[in-house]
């Protein structure tokens, strides 16, 4: 059943849908990709997120081209949101690696395109140390040339922000972070929000890692049982309250599924609202724990954790 989903206002007035289909994976079958964004437009997903690293650009890609020639949705009703990869940082590089990803996915613009990590490296994972304001420069230019609506960043710290902000033309719109019961990142979220710059949540369900063995058995998402009463008192999934709690905050969100009742699941969370206490019991959950502390980028120049 399609569900109309609510809006944010970005600071340049174009609108973003509060929950976008995130569409990472580490092993995905051939054509699970593309299923997955034909269910979720189906359904009433009108962001879409992607990233050149993904590798699935053309099936996501294909599922858009596939729902607009269905007549379900015309391309201004999408979103769609990709970001450059860590090895195309240098100003000259960023345009040809945008019109790769535009080529890819058969689309003549993007609503969004982000930095996905401040570091730099090239094609053989050196660190190449690019100044990501450098790569900001680049990313100006895709604006200019109307490939792209909106420009923003993801995975960068407080002072990558700040310092972004001082040198940049066009503000970014976003950053996207990892954001979670697990990781609840007030003080990044509210640097966002003073900079009317919008805290985008990846990993909205905090699951968590089996490389941290000090944090098995503490995914609450799967069994606190205060979370689990609350989940009964609205008759919703644990992870619906999860994600209830990102959106109350004012957070867009991204779960990713390959499975269609949970894309649907994850899309019905704007019918009820969690109160003061159920709030303060999902901010209890917070351990300060990374699912993706990106630690493959620990040794290079403007690892931003």
């Amino acid at each position: 059943m399609f569900k109309k989903v609510s809006k944010v206002k970005l600071n340049n007035g174009f609108e973003m849908p509060m929950i976008g289909l995130g569409t990472y994976a580490r092993k995905a079958e051939p054509g699970q990709y593309r299923q997955a964004v034909e269910w979720g437009i189906e359904l009433g997903y009108r962001h879409i997120d992607t990233a050149s690293c993904y590798k699935n650009e053309q099936e996501v890609g294909e599922a858009i081209e596939m729902k607009i020639k269905d007549g379900l949705v015309k391309r201004e009703d999408l979103f769609v949101t990709n970001k450059i990869w860590n090895d195309h940082h240098a100003e000259s590089e960023v345009i040809p690696a945008l019109k790769n990803s535009l080529k890819e996915m058969k689309l003549d613009y993007l609503d969004l395109f982000l930095i996905h990590w401040p570091v730099s490296i090239d094609a053989k994972g050196e660190d190449t140390a690019i100044d990501y304001i450098e790569t900001w420069k680049g990313m100006e230019k895709a604006v200019n040339l109307g490939l792209v609506k909106s420009i923003g960043v993801s995975n960068f710290n407080e002072e990558q922000l700040k310092r972004i902000l001082k040198h940049a033309n066009i503000k970014p719109v976003v950053n996207q972070f990892e954001i979670n019961p697990t990781i609840t990142q007030h003080k990044l979220v509210d640097l966002c929000k003073e900079m009317s710059i919008i805290p985008v949540a990846y990993t909205p369900l905090g699951l968590i890692s089996e490389a941290r063995p000090e944090f098995i058995g503490k995914d609450v998402i799967k069994t606190d049982p205060k979370l689990g009463a609350i989940a009964e008192k609205y008759g919703k999934s644990r992870a619906q309250i999860a994600l209830r709690y990102l959106t109350q905050r004012g957070i867009p969100v991204h779960p990713k599924s390959f499975t269609k009742s949970r894309i649907e699941e994850n899309l019905n969370i704007f019918d009820f609202e969690l109160n003061k206490e159920e709030m303060n019991i999902m901010e209890s959950f917070n351990l300060n724990h990374r699912c993706v502390p990106g630690r493959a980028f620990e040794k290079y120049t403007y690892y931003p954790f």
